[in-house]
């Protein structure tokens, strides 16, 4: 039988109980979800029209590439658009939005949202590939690339050049 206190009145149970308690909690602490931390846990949601194929092919395209991508089909997604403050120079066909904090407009490379999710530039609410450009994830068909360039959307609707993309991007 378990002897739970000792001749001075400690009770040995409780301390054994409450050291575990302790333990277990900095265990808990300690471990990180590497997954969590760059995203691939949280959930892009993608507003597009239901009749857009380029967009299902952005969505194999972050699927390919770890992320959890859902759908909202709609024919009109300026309102989503225009609730993030995306100019109208910036748009894209389809709108994705990163754990309701980050938006990504248009045919943004998987790369470069993990990318901006690591280190988001200050002031910057997500990325934009303005139009549909030849060559980026979702209207890549292997042939016919053209550089395109990425762009740092700000907070105030301004917009800075992020990066370039210069060569098709892998699935």
């Amino acid at each position: 039988m378990l002897k739970l206190f000792e001749r001075n009145g400690s009770c040995t149970f409780w301390r054994i109980a409450a050291s575990l308690c302790i333990v277990a909690t900095l265990a808990a602490c300690s471990t990180t979800d590497t997954r969590q931390e760059q995203g691939a846990d949280s959930e892009i949601v993608v507003y597009k029209s239901p009749l857009c194929l380029c967009c299902n092919d952005w969505i194999t395209h972050l699927e390919q590439n770890a992320f959890t991508v859902s759908s909202e089909n709609g024919l009109d997604t300026a309102a989503v658009k225009q609730q993030w403050g995306i100019h109208p120079s910036m748009q894209g066909c389809h709108t994705g939005v990163w754990n309701r904090q980050y938006v990504f407009e248009g045919h943004v490379p998987a790369r470069l949202i993990r990318k901006f999710l690591a280190n988001p530039p200050a002031n910057s609410i997500g990325l934009a590939v303005p139009g549909m450009p030849q060559g980026s994830p979702g209207m890549y068909r292997g042939k016919n690339f053209s550089p395109y360039v990425v762009y740092a959307i700000q907070a105030n609707g301004e917009y800075r050049f992020y990066e370039k993309v210069t060569a098709p991007e892998p699935s």
